[in-house]
């Protein structure tokens, strides 16, 4: 059986499935039709994320604001492709801005040896540069679908942000924390500072939601505050 292009979170709030559950983008729409997305996914997803937004019926003319979580290739690798089919540029938290606008991801963090390793292997872990239009800073509410705050959980990365759309009680996670077989931290070695990463992610027991929209794995939609705070309840930070 052929998977759905969109996977409904709440009215006109979607989880694109972009490698399966493991990679995921975002669909918001307004009222008035407009629509933003969410990341992009690796650099051939480019093409998915405009298939999802044909199969919710609307089309790249639609798209007014295109968003990152932060400047990965998982999450910007497909960016460069639909900001050329949409023709906008994107908004990222002011830290990452210039990794996105490099096609460079943030350093990892070089306390961990496969990082140091990844790093002598992999160089800057670059995708295609994107253009950034608007950086974006902790506490600022975007005009998207009635009011999406940014929330900034640096860690994974200088800039990495989380997205609460309290209309609809949506939270993009990021990736503060994974749900792939069940909630976790995040590839250690992927962070620029993990540490910092597992002290920011207690923001995310803090907010107010219904359901968590992690970036890598399922969604949760039965209380999912409570599945967060159980997990970081565990954790040594």
């Amino acid at each position: 059986m052929a998977r759905a292009a969109t996977v409904e979170l709440a009215p006109s709030v979607w989880r694109i499935p972009l490698l399966g559950d493991f990679v995921n983008g975002f669909i918001l729409r307004d009222d008035d039709g407009q629509v933003t997305l969410v990341d992009m996914g690796v650099k051939q997803s480019g093409p998915k994320v405009l298939a999802a937004l044909a199969s919710i019926g609307s089309g790249p003319s639609d798209v007014t604001r295109l968003l990152l979580t932060h400047a990965h290739p998982d999450h910007a690798g497909g960016a460069a492709h639909v900001a050329k089919a949409t023709g906008r540029d994107f908004g990222v938290h002011e830290a990452d801005a210039p990794y996105a606008e490099a096609g460079a991801s943030p350093p990892r963090d070089q306390s961990f040896r496969l990082a140091r390793i990844m790093t002598r292997l992999m160089g800057s872990n670059a995708f295609p540069a994107v253009m950034v239009g608007e950086r974006l800073i902790d506490g600022q509410v975007l005009d998207v679908a009635g009011g999406l705050e940014v929330v900034h959980t640096p860690g994974h990365s200088p800039g990495h942000v989380a997205y609460l759309h309290r209309d609809s009680g949506v939270l993009i996670t990021g990736d503060s924390i994974f749900n792939v077989r069940g909630v976790r931290w995040p590839i250690k070695s992927f962070c620029t500072d993990f540490r910092l990463t597992q002290k920011t992610a207690h923001r995310l027991a803090e907010l107010d939601y219904t359901t968590a929209a992690f970036t890598h794995g399922p969604h949760i939609a039965d209380q999912p505050r409570e599945a967060i705070r159980r997990f970081l309840a565990t954790q040594k930070v």
